[in-house]
């Protein structure tokens, strides 16, 4: 592990002359910090003090504290090099300038969104100084939120890049102009891509985490926010499951005391984030003056080095100022008063950490004004360069939804199968390909609700994986979705391959902030620079007497979510060729299994060979026809296929079935053809009929191949109801043999 001394490898703020700091100095800056974590009321500056109207921005605290978990020496002046203190205060105040000149870009018309920084830049400059930012494994990684401006520049970020982003040029190097400004996401620094919702980074940031301890690195992984993105149950969650796994994460609250307008008094129990982060065993808490340049330092070297040595993850709170609005949305006079906006300002942290290097004779005054100049000069010169650089052209904007490669599989089809092969289900596919692939690439992992051990998940989908590839491959989470597959982010987000699973369809609701916000438009908001290839196992359906909360079909809103490809096979042999495929794809994907099929004779096939593989995109014609098309997916395959042969037998028509296999992409020019070809498409689906993923099939049909149908598009489908648990009820509101049998007569008569 490394050592304090190790940890000041520089990012481009630093000084290459720089040198360990040596610990037992004392600090004329920082009040001494007791060996319970307190320190005297005599070591309190007269800053310290409350102000305004009790929405404090430093409370009557000392400058460090800690629960004691965690030593803090305190540095001075004299612990760090000079020039490198130049250099901070420097990025501090370009930081500064920069939240200035974007805004009044914006007065201007040149710009159209900013979120500041102002009040902030301690914290993050001292942070800074410990991190190794750099691509890939073997450095740090950062999530940010969007006040992390001055954090940005220290790791290496330039004005010229901030204001590209600003002013959403092309050549923004965090999302070639696809996200508002401050969204930060700096591949070549391990900057994460940022998601706008509050609080959607913590998961993905612990992910990394985990993924630090796999490789066995001495990294760590920095998660930032805000005090109000505290109160989201994501913090939680990654707090809780860090904290259990001794995760290598530094969750850093910068607590302004205001979420927007709401004031910290009226959004957290206690007062301060540093007392909900209590009672998380396993985890360190410290609580620093976030406007005091060498308390930050000295809590930022004591915490990443008690990360970096193994000791697990620490929550430092960081009472900061906000000394902008929330954004310039927002009118921040209307909920504070002229006196508390004024003693933030008396503690600004550029005057402060300013004022303390004249005192110690390192810059004078002259100096500090001849600096901040130079920073003028450099800000402007940047924004106009920023300004005369190229916008996005239209013909991009949809560029970067999905991986735009060649995957190199050379794809199987139902003709690959051995028909003599000892038959296999659905479920049992699932395993193998699990387990075969597993064995191909050491980087796959499975982790959810009950799937490791003996048990193997709720349908033993995952048996014998743990057993065969170890718990650091095969393991349990906690039984929290949103924190399954946010992690999953930070995993396949730093070079693996996650495969997770959601026990039912139904409880995938608590991972939708993850799945639409962060998962999905991962690639697209990163401009193609950021992936996270993941699969998300979820079984779905009704016709198990589930009820309400185990029956439910989900595959309508999913595929309405761009950047996520969405599979549901309906039988053994495609579920096993699709999750090969599934896991290979530089794309997430929902592969979506209907429980009634697991075990079902009608999804028995022979067992395919190894190394399966099935296009996505790719319906399959599961009965050739002349009459009428039936396009179905999922648990609907066999009852249309049922519906088919009583059709035949009776009545002597022969009708057409297409199974879709993947929804998204979806294989309209299968459809089309059919339907080219019999001139009649009735659609089935298990879901809602009301506003159906079925409804987006007929819609192509009627664009596409109106002129060839003799009779009008017929929908069979679920009703507009919850699933029922007694069979009579349930039976009655989802679609049977008879329903699609009496659909397609109808059909026929025309």
């Amino acid at each position: 592990m490394a050592s304090s001394e190790m940890q000041d490898s520089s990012p481009p703020d630093r000084s290459p002359d720089e040198h360990s700091a040596d610990a037992s100095r004392p600090s004329s800056s920082a009040p001494s910090v007791h060996e319970d974590g307190a320190a005297a009321q005599d070591d309190l500056p007269v800053e310290n003090l409350m102000h305004g109207n009790g929405h404090a921005a430093i409370p009557d605290l000392p400058s460090i504290a800690s629960d004691g978990s965690i030593e803090v020496p305190p540095l001075t002046p004299a612990d760090l090099p000079a020039a490198d203190l130049r250099q901070r205060l420097r990025t501090m105040m370009l930081s500064r300038r920069l939240d200035e000149k974007m805004m009044t870009l914006l007065k201007q018309g040149r710009g159209h969104f900013h979120i500041g920084c102002a009040g902030h830049e301690a914290i993050q400059s001292a942070l800074s100084r410990y991190s190794r930012p750099g691509e890939g494994p073997g450095h740090d990684w950062f999530c940010f939120y969007y006040r992390d401006l001055c954090m940005a520049l220290s790791l290496g970020m330039t004005p010229r890049e901030a204001l590209l982003a600003h002013l959403a040029k092309a050549d923004d190097p965090n999302s070639g102009g696809r996200q508002m400004p401050e969204h930060f996401g700096l591949k070549r620094l391990n900057v994460m891509t940022t998601a706008s919702s509050v609080g959607a980074q913590f998961n993905p940031g612990v992910g990394f985490g985990f993924a630090i301890q796999q490789r066995n690195e001495d990294n760590y992984v920095y998660i930032s926010c805000g005090d109000g993105a505290t109160s989201q149950g994501d913090f939680h969650e990654a707090l809780n499951w860090a904290a259990r796994e001794q995760a290598p994460a530094l969750f850093l609250v910068q607590d302004n005391k205001y979420a927007i307008s709401v004031p910290i008094d009226e959004q957290t129990a206690g007062g301060t984030p540093y007392k909900l982060a209590a009672g998380y065993e396993g985890l360190s808490r410290m609580r620093v003056d976030g406007t005091d340049f060498f308390a930050s330092a000295s809590a930022a070297r004591a915490a990443i080095s008690h990360i970096r040595d193994g000791n697990g993850p620490v929550c430092l709170v960081a009472d900061t100022v906000r000394l902008l609005p929330h954004s310039s949305s927002d009118d921040h006079t209307k909920y504070r008063t002229p006196e508390e906006l004024e003693a933030d300002r008396k503690i600004d942290p550029i005057a402060r950490f300013a004022a303390t290097l004249a005192d110690a004779g390192i810059l004078s005054a002259d100096e500090v004004e001849a600096m901040r100049d130079d920073v003028h000069d450099e800000v402007d010169a940047a924004a106009e360069w920023a300004r005369q650089q190229a916008d996005p052209t239209p013909d991009t904007a949809t560029d970067h939804v999905f991986f735009e490669g060649d995957l190199g599989l050379d794809y199987n089809s139902v003709n690959d199968l051995d028909p003599d092969a000892e038959p296999m289900v659905m479920v049992d596919a699932i395993n193998r390909t699990l387990k075969e692939e597993m064995a191909r690439d050491e980087s796959i992992l499975v982790y959810g609700e009950d799937v490791a051990g003996e048990k193997g998940g709720v349908f033993t989908a995952t048996k014998d994986l743990t057993a065969e590839f170890g718990g650091d491959r095969c393991f349990n989470s906690p039984l929290a979705e949103g924190s399954i597959v946010g992690t999953a982010v930070g995993y396949a987000a730093s070079g693996f391959r996650p495969v997770v699973e959601i026990q039912f369809a139904d409880y995938i609701w608590p991972a939708m902030q993850q799945l639409r916000n962060q998962v999905a438009p991962f690639r697209y908001r990163s401009n193609g620079a950021w992936t996270c290839p993941m699969v998300i196992r979820v079984p779905c359906g009704g016709y198990i007497h589930g009820g309400l909360c185990h029956s439910q079909n989900v595959e309508s809103i999913f595929g309405h979510t761009p950047g996520l490809k969405v599979a549901l096979p309906a039988t053994a042999a495609d579920a096993k060729g699709l999750l090969a495929t599934a896991i290979r794809m530089e794309d997430p994907v929902l592969f979506l299994e209907h429980k009634a099929l697991y075990r079902a004779a009608s999804a028995r096939t022979p067992t395919p060979p190894q190394d399966y593989t099935l296009p996505f995109g790719k319906a399959r014609v599961a009965r050739e026809g002349t009459d009428l098309t039936i396009i179905t997916y999922g648990m609907m395959v066999p009852k249309a296929l049922n519906a088919a042969r009583e059709l035949q037998e009776q009545d002597g028509v022969e009708v057409e079935v297409v199974d879709l296999r993947t929804i998204v992409p979806l294989d309209t020019e299968t459809i089309l053809r059919s339907v080219q070809k019999t001139n009649r498409a009735l659609v089935v689906y298990e879901d809602h009929e009301f506003i159906g993923f079925g409804a987006e099939i007929c819609a192509q049909i009627a664009d596409d191949a109106f002129e060839y149908l003799d009779a009008p598009i017929r929908r069979v489908a679920g009703a507009f109801t919850p699933i029922p648990f007694a069979h009579a009820l349930e039976r009655a509101v989802l679609p049977s043999d008879e329903n699609i049998q009496e659909a397609a007569r109808d059909l026929l008569a025309f």
